[in-house]
């Protein structure tokens, strides 16, 4: 592969150690991860049932991921299972895959399930269990999983401090860290709790102003916090099914890339990234990927190519359905529907024709309460609405889509 003079300009936070695979440094934890990180969350499984992973193919693809320089793995307590309340298949899968005498190539980053924990026990509780699945004396990043408003109350008043504090001084955990999907003051606000070493947040090119979004990003890379990325490809949608007018947009630039590469680049060209997962679920998504790994070096997108890709996120956004600001005049609801947070799930489900991918946010997302179906149409959003959107009645919508 040639080097261009611009990729040598590199920062010396990136290190290229491997044949293939590029390195980058997570923030200050001292570890060097591969930029490609491969996610747990949607490995092969037998007759697409989601608790019986296939752990023949499976191991094929963690084996070529490992040959070929991946060396980091993120998994949780309820990845494949069919029921979030419970433990998944991931964890006992990857502990045993990786005790073969693989367990000193891999960092293991995995979570505490916040959304289930009830007493202060429960979090050393889940971590040792945790600790059993993997078959692993510490566990190298321990992340507070998919922290919102109500997790993250739930958790302080357990004091999850202490807990942090207690399993980094005994060496259970190496480094502490937390996953979001909430807002970006939320976001801020637990940044300033605790001495974190690694962060999780959701982005991709289409995602700028979702959740801690674009800013978060950038704030993490001014402090140097470690920053992993999760839904680069929006649950493969931006790399399924692409519309005409936005194959035609990426047809117009001089640098051929696919839309896969267009989506990774976009986060491999932010210094601030340490590593991208991807939810891979067969061998030909990891050599693909893999592959495309090999050129993800950072600040490599042209002005005209950035760009591009935010017309591509345009024409995708100018698919929305429901023309809704998210200026929140509509709130409080007097029902507790979260009415901008519907919306918001619902266009990014008619924007990517993908309702399935999209009811996994609207129900992790938001409380039973929360949903389209406890609208009782009484109207007293309407006026409020500087768009004049029938709220009620577009509420329907959102909940014919995702039901209950």
């Amino acid at each position: 592969m040639d080097i261009t003079s611009k990729q040598l300009k590199i920062s010396s936070k990136i290190l290229n150690i491997g044949v293939k695979m590029l390195y980058r440094e997570l923030g200050n934890t001292k570890e060097k991860v591969s930029i490609l990180g491969f996610g747990a969350m949607r490995l092969p499984t037998i007759n697409n049932q989601a608790d019986k992973i296939d752990k023949e193919e499976a191991s094929a693809m963690l084996e070529y991921g490992i040959d070929n320089g991946i060396n980091i793995i993120d998994t949780a307590y309820s990845y494949h299972t069919l029921d979030f309340d419970y433990a998944g298949e991931s964890e006992p899968f990857i502990g045993e895959f990786l005790s073969t005498g693989l367990r000193e190539k891999i960092l293991i980053s995995t979570k505490l399930p916040s959304w289930i924990v009830e007493k202060k026990g429960d979090m050393e509780k889940f971590l040792n269990q945790q600790l059993e699945r993997l078959q692993t004396d510490s566990i190298d990043i321990y992340l507070l999983h998919s922290l919102k408003s109500d997790y993250w109350e739930n958790l302080t008043n357990l004091d999850v401090f202490e807990f942090m504090d207690t399993v980094l001084g005994d060496g259970k955990v190496k480094h502490i860290g937390f996953s979001f999907h909430d807002e970006l003051d939320l976001f801020l606000e637990i940044l300033d709790s605790y001495d974190w070493e690694v962060v999780l947040t959701q982005m991709n090119y289409l995602d700028e102003g979702y959740q801690s979004g674009i800013n978060g990003i950038e704030y993490l890379s001014s402090i140097n916090m470690g920053n992993m990325i999760m839904e680069p490809l929006r649950g493969g949608r931006l790399v399924e099914n692409i519309p005409p007018e936005v194959q035609s947009l990426w047809d117009t630039s001089p640098t051929k890339r696919s839309p896969l590469q267009w989506a990774f680049q976009y986060l491999w060209d932010m210094e601030g990234i340490s590593t991208v997962f991807s939810g891979m679920s067969s061998l030909e998504q990891v050599k693909e990927n893999i592959a495309i790994a090999e050129e993800g070096y950072p600040n490599t997108l042209t002005q005209e190519e950035k760009n591009l890709i935010k017309d591509v996120a345009r024409v995708y956004r100018e698919k929305k359905d429901i023309d809704c600001t998210e200026c929140n005049y509509c709130m409080p609801c007097p029902q507790k529907v979260a009415i901008p947070t519907c919306f918001k799930e619902y266009n990014i489900a008619k924007m990517l024709d993908n309702p399935e991918a999209s009811s996994m946010q609207y129900f992790c997302l938001l409380d039973e309460e929360n949903y389209a179906s406890s609208c009782t149409e009484c109207g007293n959003c309407v006026p409020m609405c500087p768009q004049m959107i029938n709220i009620p009645e577009e509420l329907k919508k959102v909940k014919n889509i995702f039901g209950r």
